[in-house]
């Protein structure tokens, strides 16, 4: 009876571990906050980081609205479906050649595209062969614990008390890989702040789109 009510006390303890609020801060190199950007902590112990990658109902959706993806990043745990509802009025031929998830949704509108399985980590690119001015990326990560900076370049995480890796990515960050990804202690350190030291790169998805006749598309 003892071994069973200490078996008991233990899993109870292991449940009750609240999770701690994280704040992350990211400025750019003028000082101006960094919106938009991918941040996410993988668990340093191997055991934690396969008990929450398993196989789930996870979704969401990579919409084309006015000839571009929305949301132009999209950040996703590993075996999650992405569906990509085209919600133009013309047709649209999603793909992606990234190692991380090499497809093609071939000439659709509307729902017709069947949601497809993200169980890869790595960055996927995607393009459209009819309007090559259409730019996105998934990041797929193996962590439940990620999001996206807001418009004040400012994230909250809930995260357990633990040893972790904080990464972070965006397409125009030119960074050292060790400045964007470094090691985290929690509870210790419950604010992180990043200020990058390199301007960045060009905004590709600011490109003026091309003008043209798509009626074959509709």
């Amino acid at each position: 009876m003892l071994k069973a009510t200490s078996v008991l006390v233990g899993l109870l303890l292991s449940i009750s571990v609240v999770a701690g609020e994280l704040s992350v801060s990211l400025r750019q190199v003028d000082g101006q906050a960094m919106p938009n950007t991918v941040v996410y902590l993988t668990a340093k112990d191997p055991a934690t980081l396969s008990a929450t990658n398993t196989i789930s109902d996870k979704s969401a959706i990579m919409d084309q609205i006015d000839l571009q993806f929305s949301p132009h990043i999209l950040v996703v745990q590993t075996n999650t479906r992405v569906r990509f509802p085209n919600s133009d009025s013309i047709k649209h031929h999603v793909y992606s050649f990234s190692p991380a998830k090499t497809f093609e949704l071939q000439l659709y509108k509307g729902l017709q595209a069947n949601p497809l399985l993200f169980d890869k980590s790595g960055i996927v690119e995607l393009g459209c062969n009819v309007h090559d001015w259409m730019l996105a990326y998934i990041q797929v990560v193996d962590t439940p614990y990620f999001g996206k900076t807001d418009a004040a370049g400012q994230l909250q995480l809930s995260v357990p008390d633990g040893e972790y890796q904080i990464t972070f990515w965006h397409p125009r960050i030119s960074q050292e890989e060790k400045q964007l990804s470094q090691s985290i202690s929690l509870p210790a350190q419950q604010h992180f702040s990043l200020n990058l030291t390199n301007p960045l790169l060009p905004d590709l998805s600011q490109y003026e789109q091309h003008q043209g006749d798509f009626s074959e598309y509709e």
